[in-house]
């Protein structure tokens, strides 16, 4: 089977200290051969570092600050990310965004941390990688804005409607990361596919988070991204193998050059 890529995976999460050797290896025997790793923080920049610096030819670190770690001193959070950049190269700026549904009364906030990063990406020239939950609307205003030849990125755990995802084609240098959540028996992202062309999404899992079915409810890994294929694979009516292989490609458009720990 073509190799495939989880974009999106926090295997520097506590929840994976007892065996995160063995989550590697099994997701190497999944056919899993590159985890791109989002940063949440100043706080998880050397947890991600380590798990780098130990699987330096699988993993693969971003830097970035959640939104959902945008706090009252965000303008002294963002220096510290923005030093981090100044350091060393990162394959991208993530995961960035907006998140309303955790907290609303900070939007103002979470909009200007979320616009001088996709300014950082630009400048860099790195592909940004979008949280977006419950404010795709305020992420497209930011990014139609901001939008032009040196940014792209991937929207993060897709779940917008079909408007949403042509408004994210007409941008141009953006991909559908989709995880678990397509396997879910209340999720309306299967029929929002059918209209989606395949070559226009990248597999991810969030890992520890959001585990598709049959382990729903579990720890996430990398290996179940092999699951995510297979169900797209019923969708588009072709093979997982197929799957693979397009939408390797894809994530491979976007994280380009792929740079190993330094």
């Amino acid at each position: 089977m073509n190799k495939m890529v989880d974009t999106h995976c926090h295997l520097y999460d506590e929840q994976y200290d007892l065996d995160r050797e063995l989550v590697v290896q099994r997701a190497l025997e999944a056919g899993v051969d590159k985890i791109y790793m989002p940063n949440i923080d100043d706080n998880s920049i050397i947890p991600m570092l380590k798990v780098e610096q130990k699987f330096p030819h699988v993993c693969h670190a971003m830097m970035g600050l959640h939104p959902c770690y945008v706090q009252e001193k965000y303008i002294e959070q963002l220096g510290a990310i923005e030093a981090q950049l100044s350091r060393r190269d990162y394959c991208a700026i993530g995961e960035i965004g907006i998140d309303l549904y955790w907290k609303q009364d900070n939007l103002r906030q979470q909009q200007e941390v979320f616009r001088v990063q996709v300014q950082w990406a630009k400048e860099l020239r790195k592909p940004i990688i979008i949280h977006a939950r419950e404010s795709l609307s305020h992420i497209l205003e930011i990014v139609e804005s901001e939008n032009d030849d040196n940014l792209t990125g991937i929207f993060h755990c897709f779940g917008g409607n079909n408007d949403e995802a042509d408004r994210i084609e007409q941008l141009g240098g953006f991909k559908l990361g989709i995880g678990g959540v397509l396997t879910f028996k209340n999720s309306n992202l299967a029929h929002v596919l059918k209209k989606v062309d395949l070559p226009r999404l990248v597999l991810e899992t969030d890992g520890p988070y959001l585990a598709p079915t049959p382990y729903r409810g579990k720890r996430n890994e990398p290996g179940y991204v092999k699951l995510i294929a297979s169900c797209l694979a019923e969708i588009y009516g072709t093979t997982a193998d197929e799957v693979a292989r397009i939408t390797s490609a894809n994530a491979d458009s976007i994280y380009k050059p792929v740079l190993s720990a330094p």
